[in-house]
């Protein structure tokens, strides 16, 4: 009865690992289609866009730590780095798609998988076996598919500089992987509210100090409407859920899952293309939205403790 009370309970959490994943693609998605629509409307200011957020993290989270009236767990200059580091990888992979073309900003996906997986192994010492692995691998097949249908139908047309959008792109993963892992470790050595709302007070200040550097002109001169507003705040709003539901799948099923589960959120956005907009897509989209699930299936399914 133990062992079956055992296998039961890893098998739900092996599904809300997989179900949390897969609503936190559809947030990403929805944050890149909030941005894409203001960038078409000439708004790009990718750190007051994050600075509405990181607001939101610190008064709602941080009003909570402080009513607990209790000391930090972690020291404060960890969060303080990791503000700086999530600030700077949100700015560099939005600033991206100033230089270079969609299919080099989705490279970012591959570079980020190895990245956390190497971070996870050498300094949390997760061990990954050959279940893992082939899940891991089977996710990057289907996006390379997703790349290679994309580059046969001319849409690497390159940018103003691709050269350096591209480092740009492979800048902003890296620093996505040491945030994930950073929160990772924080949130399971820590505490997850802690997390949060020190998070949102350091990376507020930081984002408010680069937008008065280099952002202020362009706050100036945009023309603000109710079509311009609505996706700045659902920008906002969306990342806040974002970040509040990542603690809680990284706690279930580490920082590994929470890259392969993001990669589905170019997936969902070429549905959204289908379905709301009508648009005809490649049929290797489908074929590498399968390869993608099933990589996800086969890696959430290997619950023996690799930690």
């Amino acid at each position: 009865m133990a062992g079956l009370r055992g296998g039961e309970w890893c098998s739900r959490k092996t599904l809300v690992g997989m179900g949390l994943g897969q609503l936190v693609s559809l947030i990403v998605t929805s944050t890149g289609l909030a941005s894409s629509e203001l960038s078409r409307r000439g708004i790009n200011m990718p750190t007051s866009q994050s600075l509405l957020n990181y607001l939101l993290l610190g008064a709602v989270y941080g009003g909570i730590l402080i009513s607990r009236r209790k000391p930090l767990q972690m020291k404060w200059y960890y969060y303080l780095i990791l503000g700086f580091v999530d600030v700077e990888a949100n700015y560099l992979v939005v600033k991206a798609y100033q230089y270079t073309s969609l299919t080099s900003v989705m490279l970012l996906d591959y570079w980020a998988i190895p990245a956390v997986i190497f971070l996870t192994w050498m300094f949390l010492k997760t061990k990954y076996r050959f279940r893992k692995c082939s899940g891991v691998a089977t996710c990057v097949t289907g996006l390379v598919l997703v790349v290679f249908s994309d580059v046969q139908a001319g849409d690497r047309a390159g940018g103003t500089s691709p050269v350096k959008g591209d480092i740009l792109v492979i800048a902003g993963a890296t620093l996505y992987a040491i945030s994930n892992v950073s929160e990772e470790f924080l949130v399971k050595a820590g505490d997850g509210i802690e997390l949060m709302g020190m998070l949102g007070l350091f990376g507020a200040i930081i984002s408010a100090c680069q937008i008065i550097v280099f952002e202020h002109n362009e706050i100036k001169s945009v023309q603000w409407s109710t079509d311009a507003v609505v996706p700045f705040i659902g920008f906002a709003v969306a990342m806040f859920m974002l970040y509040s539901l990542v603690p809680i799948l990284l706690k279930i099923s580490g920082s590994t899952l929470l890259n392969l589960s993001l990669l589905t959120s170019d997936m969902w956005a070429i549905l959204i293309r289908v379905f709301a907009y009508h648009e005809k897509v490649d049929w290797m989209y489908y074929v590498a939205f399968g390869a993608v699930a099933v990589g996800l299936v086969t890696y959430s399914s290997d619950t023996n403790n690799d930690e």
